[in-house]
């Protein structure tokens, strides 16, 4: 398949609209018909139903390869420039919003001792979005956190070869109103409050699909949801009981109106990983160095 063609198909299904495909990719509307018609021609099947636009069974198949194609495409492009450029002062550092901290803010000291002239961009995004955004050389390393077993890496997505080292773990508690019945123990364990109230904070903490897949039990639905990354607006509504939600327990200590209790089953870690793809000389190769322990 010729990735242009790809590219041009995935825009069109998105916008539902050759025209509007067209303005956004800068072609004619012509040419955007020939590409689909092209695609729909190499693989034998209709893509596209035209009025309205729509992807048929066969383009809804192509869609759900389409964006892990087109992300190892743009993954080797970044990944070659990175080998074939000069070294810059550019330093784009992706962070989930719990893995920033003090470790970052001294080794950026060392970059810019290293090299006095860069400006550091650090940017706070979730991880479903870190990955892909570092392999199509976006950000130039990340720092990626999240649930896992024991000495397990995380279960980041696969978009291209990417180098990961961990660089701490924590044990993990649920985080309790204070007044809740089980804030007293002294452990818990995580399929026991599967039919509890929980949050959903995709950007700070484990979904509840992710909360089954490690408890091994249905359960977990969402009370409340939380779109942002402030960890002290989501405990607040802990607190006030709106819903449980699963956080590295030093993060917990000394919240008022919260208790924090150790989940001892499963066996779980809160893990921090410096993630990055091929880092020549600069730079993003010194803040790897220095991050790490």
């Amino acid at each position: 398949m010729d990735p242009q063609q790809l590219r041009t198909f995935v825009t069109v299904a998105r916008l539902g609209s050759f025209s509007e495909a067209a303005r956004e990719l800068g072609y004619t509307q012509s040419a955007v018909s020939q590409q689909i018609a092209s695609l729909e021609a190499d693989l034998g099947a209709a893509l596209l139903v035209r009025r309205p636009v729509g992807p048929t069974t066969a383009g809804r198949r192509l869609l759900e390869h389409a964006a892990p194609l087109l992300v190892r495409l743009a993954a080797a492009r970044a990944d070659i420039a990175r080998l074939a450029g000069a070294p810059d002062a550019r330093l784009v550092v992706g962070a989930t919003p719990l893995a920033l901290g003090a470790r970052l803010g001294r080794a950026l000291g060392e970059v810019r001792r290293a090299y006095p002239r860069t400006e550091p961009d650090v940017r706070v995004l979730g991880q479903g979005v870190l990955p892909t955004q570092l392999a199509t050389g976006e950000v130039d390393l990340a720092l990626i956190d999240g649930l896992a077993a024991p000495s397990d890496p995380l279960p980041l997505p696969e978009v291209g070869p990417l180098t990961t080292v961990a660089l701490d773990e924590q044990p993990v508690a649920v985080a309790l109103p204070a007044g809740h019945p089980l804030a007293g123990r002294a452990g818990l364990a995580l399929a026991d409050l599967s039919a509890a109230r929980w949050l959903d904070a995709p950007e700070l903490a484990p979904t509840g699909a992710r909360l089954r897949a490690v408890a091994g039990v249905d359960g977990f639905a969402a009370a409340t949801r939380y779109r942002g990354t402030d960890v002290r607006g989501l405990l607040a509504l802990v607190a006030h009981g709106h819903g449980l939600v699963l956080l590295p327990g030093p993060v917990l200590e000394g919240v008022e109106g919260v208790v924090g209790v150790t989940v001892t089953l499963p066996r779980l870690v809160h893990r921090t990983e410096l993630v990055h793809g091929s880092l020549p000389e600069g730079p993003a190769a010194v803040l790897a160095r220095a991050l790490q322990p």
